[in-house]
């Protein structure tokens, strides 16, 4: 399995694939309505680069594909990256995609000085939630609903990226809810 990242020199077969994946991603969320724009969405994520998108890719094709936001604190002086989206197709589940795409954020972020990467997830998602606690993610508690159709709080979880020559987190984990 590769991962590579979808930007404006990917072709276009493979950033196509990713897109359909997105939608798909929102139709597990319930967003049944809106494919065209969330095709539109994630085009633009992939031109403008202000996400970083990645794909695993398999033998027969793309596999999965997470999306990333930077963001910075002012206070901490420090950057934290949102992994926001991770979907793996149904057809390429229990190959590993989820955990290779996940750790490829956790290097990346590594390797660019980011502090802490943070997700949200369901409380329900606990193939996701073990996923998450295997690759060193702690939970921070519950946090407010997303959106109104989401219908319950979704968990906040947070990866203390650690300084290559100290070992240490760059930036102190938040208190706990």
């Amino acid at each position: 399995m590769t991962i590579t990242r979808i930007d404006g020199t990917t072709d276009a077969r493979t950033t196509s694939a990713v897109v359909e994946l997105f939608v798909a991603y929102r139709h597990f969320y319930g967003r049944l309505d809106t494919d065209d724009d969330a095709r539109t969405f994630l085009h633009r994520r992939v031109r403008t680069q202000d996400s970083f998108v990645w794909a695993a890719l398999a033998d027969d094709g793309v596999a999965g594909f997470v999306q990333v936001y930077p963001a910075h604190t002012s206070l901490d002086l420090g950057t934290v990256w949102w992994l926001n989206d991770l979907f793996v197709a149904p057809t390429a589940r229990a190959i590993g995609a989820g955990r290779a795409l996940v750790q490829h954020v956790l290097d990346e972020a590594a390797a660019n000085g980011v502090a802490e990467v943070r997700l949200e997830t369901q409380p329900s998602n606990t193939t996701a939630r073990a996923l998450y606690e295997r690759l060193g993610f702690t939970l921070d508690g519950p946090s407010a609903p997303v959106a109104e159709h989401d219908g319950g709080a979704f968990l906040t979880y947070t990866y203390g990226v650690p300084d290559p020559t100290t070992g240490a987190a760059r930036m102190a984990p938040a208190e706990s809810v």
